[in-house]
């Protein structure tokens, strides 16, 4: 109940997003085409990379 108000990890956050664009590119894949689901894969590639800037970020503190 306590983490109910508890402010998510930015990096957390990230990682659900890239999971959920990942989840939306399989959809988009099997319903509209490899086109549509490449433009949904860089966004999901943008977001990773993201990711790994935020971690190499934490390495070095």
């Amino acid at each position: 109940m306590f983490g109910l108000f508890k402010k998510k990890d930015p990096l957390e956050a990230l990682k659900a997003k890239h999971a959920k664009t990942l989840e939306r590119a399989a959809e988009v894949s099997r319903n509209q085409g490899v086109v549509a689901a490449s433009a949904v894969h860089a966004e999901a590639a943008e977001i990773e990379q993201e990711i790994d800037r935020l971690e190499a970020e934490r390495r070095r503190d």
